[in-house]
């Protein structure tokens, strides 16, 4: 959409608010995606890193305040800490029929909307790192005054850095769990992966070629089916073969167990910081 529309914002118009590694991610998706670079801004408090922001993809960058003035859609990209100071500064300039979306961790929709203008729809999301490459998984969740439409373009600007799922709020400690925590936990399993090529002595280089593909493959795989997991690996898994001698020395070890116990901890840890 393009133009200002009656009740005082741009519809085209969306303000990142926090110029870091994932505020920038989100702008050049963004761009990539199609996006003008004249309805973009940033808000950015570094004087150096503003500048870069501005010369590598030639957008307004400025201060919070002008920021979301006549923004359709203000994207929150601050560390948790400092979302109640900069909620408090947008309040009173958030238009009543923008949408905001919260990226900052663990921080609930209610610290929104109790501060916000009546209207102002809400939308928490949960990114991951890969978003980095295009590769993102988003879990979002709607407030009580975001429409489907709304929600709808919300999603719609968060699938340029990758996919979304939309959940209910409670589930959010979950998707922080799986995805949001999720590719430390795969990057953990890269490098025991190296390590183990190592010891069976293959030089590190091509150990990690190794390892960084097939796990790329598996991914893709996985992605291409319906098969559950489990049905997947037991195709590989001849009998007695040595695939089958890995994965019972996992289960001699408590791999499966530990793993899961871990998501369960990530969990638990997201809820006791949403809490605080």
């Amino acid at each position: 959409m393009t133009g200002t529309s009656s009740d005082g914002i741009d519809p085209a118009r969306i303000a990142i608010l926090g110029g870091g590694v994932m505020g920038e991610t989100l702008l050049t998706a963004l761009i990539a995606s199609g996006r003008r670079p004249v309805d973009l801004v940033v808000s950015e408090k570094m004087p150096e890193r503003a500048e870069e922001l501005r010369q590598r993809h030639g957008v307004e960058v400025t201060d919070v305040a002008a920021a979301v003035q006549r923004a359709g859609v203000v994207l929150v990209v601050v560390k948790p800490q400092d979302v109640p100071s900069v909620v408090a500064e947008i309040a009173p300039l958030v238009d009543p029929a923008a949408t905001v979306v919260s990226l900052a961790a663990g921080v609930r929709i209610a610290t929104y909307e109790s501060a916000l203008a009546d209207g102002v729809a809400v939308v928490r999301a949960m990114p991951n790192t890969p978003a980095l490459v295009g590769e993102g998984m988003f879990g979002v969740s709607p407030g009580a005054a975001c429409d489907d439409t709304r929600l709808a373009e919300a999603v719609a600007l968060l699938e340029t850095g990758g996919r979304v799922v939309v959940v209910p709020e409670e589930q959010q400690d979950g998707v922080t769990a799986v995805s949001g925590s999720g590719p430390a936990y795969v990057f953990y399993l890269a490098e025991a992966m190296i390590d183990g090529g190592v010891a069976a002595g293959l030089d590190r280089a091509t150990a990690r070629a190794l390892a960084e593909q097939t796990i790329r493959g598996a991914a893709a795989l996985l992605a291409d089916t319906d098969d559950e997991p489990a049905e997947l690996r037991r195709r590989v898994t001849s009998p007695h073969g040595t695939t089958h001698a890995a994965i019972s020395t996992f289960d001699d070890h408590g791999v499966d167990a530990a793993l899961r116990a871990g998501v369960e901890a990530a969990a638990r840890r997201s809820a006791e910081l949403s809490a605080s």
